[in-house]
């Protein structure tokens, strides 16, 4: 057999096909890494266009449609840290795999439920396996790949991230139009098994070797109780009432009659204090020598504070967004499931375009400068979309706003993830990974909840105005109307216009939710404004902008 001849790099070192084939070798654990991730992200989205088709044939409200979203980034959130930890355990790879399983499971139960409450429950299953699966999937990209292949990894990971945000709308307005939105669920088994086959036999293990052996089961009750009373508190805060109850409600056993002091406000107070024994928990584990859930010394790196805190705000923004604009595009706008997912494909056009040039524009300026330069994008276009939106909006303007908000959320999302972990050490990685993740969660979560609240009391109070002016509506039936758009997320709309003389009212409806979502789209600009402001403090990260490209034997031993 005739040898291949060596071939020359343009640094003229010799090079043969060997050598080639090790460094596609190299990158084939990020195949199998990028699919996990973009199976989160993608559940993470594919249900907002699906949603309306899930009220209608499950018979939800708007509050359980937000739950429905909200309950997988909550529990997701919850879990994030304690699921890092178990990683630098027992092993990423593991864990990442079993995460895979569980995921796998939640998604046939899914799509086999016929009730809300249980669809709700199999996305918080979900959530079990997303957790388990993302620090995990940092944390192996963070340890198989360094120098300049780490910054590739992190901008092909950030671009997965922006485009599967809206393809998975895309997929799941398609699976919802041509066969049922339960296969929205359903898509994600065939990927699971990919995943589980392909991490087993090609992806590295890696833990960590000088773990501690204890394990912080206060921390990792007190940081789940926080973070869930805090979204629980925010998504049921117009349903219970915020300070005081607004009906008799039976919750956890208790009755709570109209007037006492709401579950919700009892959530805050709670949410607060579980967040603050667990900051002095930790701080005494910590001075004790002891193992904890949140290692406050990742806290004293700048660049993993103030990163963490600019992704947790931007996510707030991001996937709010996300979460309302389907319902306009369908409820208003007369979009089908396919069409709205189509409409916010534009994102995912955008994150694509910004992949192979983040990574290049990070080399000769810096991923701080790429980082904030996103952030500005994205509330251009946030900003943009939401000025133009009403009843009579081109749709190609949507998409022109989308694809300068997707290449936004591209530059962003890879770089704040690079700039986060830059300077945490490598043994830490595991938990610094699952903290971070865990700040962008509980910014999705806090997303849904906040910007959902927004939009459907902004709606209800603008139906309930613009109805004032339909001629022959009694004040009964314009509460009835009002009430019944803001509870059915608006899908209730194009019924009233085919109602006899209920084309007055469904335009009334159609403008008061063109209103709620213009208010809603430049609160979440606002947010990721307020990310930007937190990068300007961000210094250079160390290792991350000074650091050159190792020679290949570094990068090979990594991977072995």
């Amino acid at each position: 057999m005739t040898e291949n001849p060596p071939t020359e790099n343009p640094a003229g070192r010799s090079v043969t096909n060997a050598g080639a084939s090790t460094r596609r070798q190299r990158w084939t654990p990020m195949l199998f890494i990028g699919l996990g991730t973009a199976l989160i992200i993608m559940d993470a989205t594919i249900v907002n266009v699906s949603l309306p088709s899930i009220i209608r044939e499950l018979k939800i409200n708007s509050i359980d449609a937000e739950w429905v979203n909200a309950i997988y980034a909550l529990v997701f959130a919850a879990l994030l840290i304690i699921a890092g930890r178990v990683g630098d355990r027992v092993g990423r790879r593991l864990l990442f795999t079993l995460g895979a399983v569980v995921f796998g499971v939640a998604s046939i139960v899914a799509a086999k439920t016929g009730d809300g409450q249980a669809l709700i429950a199999a996305r918080a299953l979900q959530g079990v396996g997303g957790a388990m699966m993302s620090p995990t999937s940092l944390s192996l990209v963070n340890s198989i790949y360094t120098g300049r292949s780490r910054n590739i990894a992190f901008a092909i990971y950030g671009s997965i991230i922006g485009g599967m945000a809206a393809i998975g709308p895309l997929l799941g307005g398609w699976l919802t139009e041509h066969h049922s939105w339960r296969w929205a669920f359903y898509i994600n088994v065939p990927i699971v098994i990919v995943i589980i086959v392909g991490s087993l036999l090609i992806v590295p293990e890696s833990k960590d070797d000088h773990v501690d052996p204890g394990f912080d089961v206060g921390g990792a009750v007190l940081s789940a109780l926080g973070i869930g009373l805090l979204v629980f508190a925010l998504i049921e805060g117009r349903n219970y009432g915020w300070v005081t109850t607004v009906a008799d409600v039976n919750l956890a056993g208790i009755d709570w009659a109209p007037g006492s002091l709401s579950p919700v406000l009892w959530a805050l107070v709670l949410s607060v204090a579980a967040l603050m024994a667990l900051y002095g928990v930790e701080r005494r584990r910590t001075r004790a020598g002891s193992s904890v859930l949140l290692d406050l010394s990742l806290f004293g790196i700048p660049t993993f504070t103030l990163g963490s805190m600019a992704g947790l705000i931007v996510s707030l923004g991001e996937f709010g967004i996300l979460f309302s604009l389907p319902l306009f595009l369908q409820s208003v706008l007369g979009y089908n499931a396919f069409g709205a997912g189509a409409m916010l494909a534009s994102l995912a056009v955008g994150a694509f375009l910004a992949g192979p040039t983040a990574a290049s524009l990070a080399q000769r300026r810096s991923p701080r400068f790429v980082a904030r330069l996103g952030m500005v994008l994205e509330i251009i276009g946030i900003v943009g979309m939401g000025l133009s939106l009403s009843t009579s909006v081109n749709g190609w303007l949507i998409a022109g706003w989308l694809v300068i908000y997707g290449v936004g959320v591209g530059y962003a999302s890879s770089q704040l993830t690079s700039l986060i972990l830059a300077d945490v050490p490598r043994r830490k990685g595991g938990q610094a990974s699952g903290t971070q993740s865990t700040a962008r969660q509980i910014g999705s979560a806090l997303g849904t909840a906040i910007l959902g609240t927004v939009l459907f009391i902004s709606l209800s109070h603008q139906t309930d105005q613009n109805l004032a002016g339909v001629p022959g509506l009694s004040d009964e039936q314009r509460q009835m109307i009002s009430s019944a758009v803001e509870h059915s997320a608006g899908t209730v709309i194009p019924s009233l216009g085919s109602q006899p003389g209920g084309e007055a009212a469904a335009s009334a409806a159609g403008d008061a939710f063109a209103t709620a979502i213009r208010l809603t789209s430049l609160v979440a600009a606002g947010f990721v404004g307020l990310g930007l402001l937190a990068t300007l403090r961000l210094p250079p990260a160390g290792r991350l902008e000074t650091e050159t490209e190792p020679d290949s034997s570094r990068d090979d031993a990594a991977i072995a």
